[in-house]
């Protein structure tokens, strides 16, 4: 599971696709409804926040938007946002290990993709995400 603390607007085709398909799992785990994934590290930040399911509500909210603008058809109906949550704080760390990874699979998988995002500088997080200075997050598994 990979609920990516970057922007959606980075991922390609596939990526954008998984995690809005990760982001239902982590939706449908913190409802209580399967007995999967349960403890992924990747869930904390979600557990941790004041409204998990609102969290994660607008966390596959802007996955959606994403989504639409590039002409996908994900279903609004899949989650129940009422409000914008309060934000989570990640780390530059984070986001930074996080670009590495992401970079390491397009490099492999989409050239073109790849190639547009080593020359952006500045990587803004997913909307649902503020940064701040530090290292990885403590619960990030890192190889």
């Amino acid at each position: 599971m990979r609920l990516w603390t970057l922007h959606p607007k980075y991922l390609d085709r596939q990526g954008l696709i998984a995690v809005w398909r990760e982001g239902l799992l982590a939706q449908a785990v913190l409802q209580g409804n399967t007995k999967g994934y349960q403890n992924h590290p990747q869930l904390r930040r979600f557990k941790l926040h004041p409204s998990p399911l609102q969290a994660i509500a607008y966390y596959l909210h802007e996955v959606r938007e994403e989504a639409l603008l590039r002409g996908y058809k994900f279903d609004a109906t899949k989650y129940d946002l009422c409000k914008t949550p309060p934000l989570i704080q990640t780390t530059s760390g984070q986001l930074d290990f996080e670009l590495a990874h992401l970079l390491s699979k397009l490099e492999m998988r989409s050239k073109a993709n790849y190639d547009r995002l080593v020359r952006i500088s500045k990587f803004e997080p997913h909307p649902l995400f503020y940064s701040t200075s530090g290292e990885i997050e403590t619960w990030e598994k890192v190889k």
